[in-house]
């Protein structure tokens, strides 16, 4: 019995010193990443912005900066697009990837609302916004992908 408390004993505190270091060594990460999103958002805003909005600004940044990738691919299709196309792109939803080209391998997202996967009701307007969308972005090696409403793919075409 003796042997076994001991036994018991170390592996408890082989635990509470393994935990320790965890909690360390997560507290030193945690605090350079937090000196750097403060330090970002202070180069962003002046350095005038208390930590709460710096954290609310990026956030709200993202989501903008994705809208408007959706929003500019919408506007283009409305000034050059085939009333098809038009309508077809009134159910788009967002657009992603379309910023970051290289030539290389580009990949691009578009979502819908589409219902239905590969079978619904989607699957040829999804057509048409690859289409448009190939008319918005030009690459060497593009890929655009279309999305149903459940992140189902419908559609894909080359751009």
């Amino acid at each position: 019995m003796g042997m076994k408390s001991k036994i018991a004993l170390g592996a408890v505190a082989g635990i509470v010193v393994i935990g320790v270091a965890s909690a360390n060594s997560g507290d030193a990460e945690g605090g350079s990443g937090d000196r750097g999103t403060t330090a970002s958002a202070e180069q962003r805003s002046g350095g005038t912005t208390p930590d709460s909005g710096a954290d609310a600004k990026p956030a709200g940044d993202k989501g903008t900066e994705k809208a408007s990738q959706a929003e500019r691919f919408k506007a283009f299709v409305q000034e050059n697009g085939t009333p098809q196309e038009k309508e077809a792109l009134s159910h788009v939803t967002k657009v992603q990837g379309a910023d970051e080209q290289n030539d290389i391998l580009d990949a691009a997202d578009v979502y819908t609302d589409f219902t239905g996967g590969i079978m619904g009701e989607g699957t040829g307007p999804a057509k048409l916004v690859a289409s448009a969308f190939a008319d918005w972005k030009q690459s060497d090696n593009g890929l655009v992908t279309v999305y149903d409403a459940d992140g189902e793919i419908i559609g894909n075409g080359s751009f």
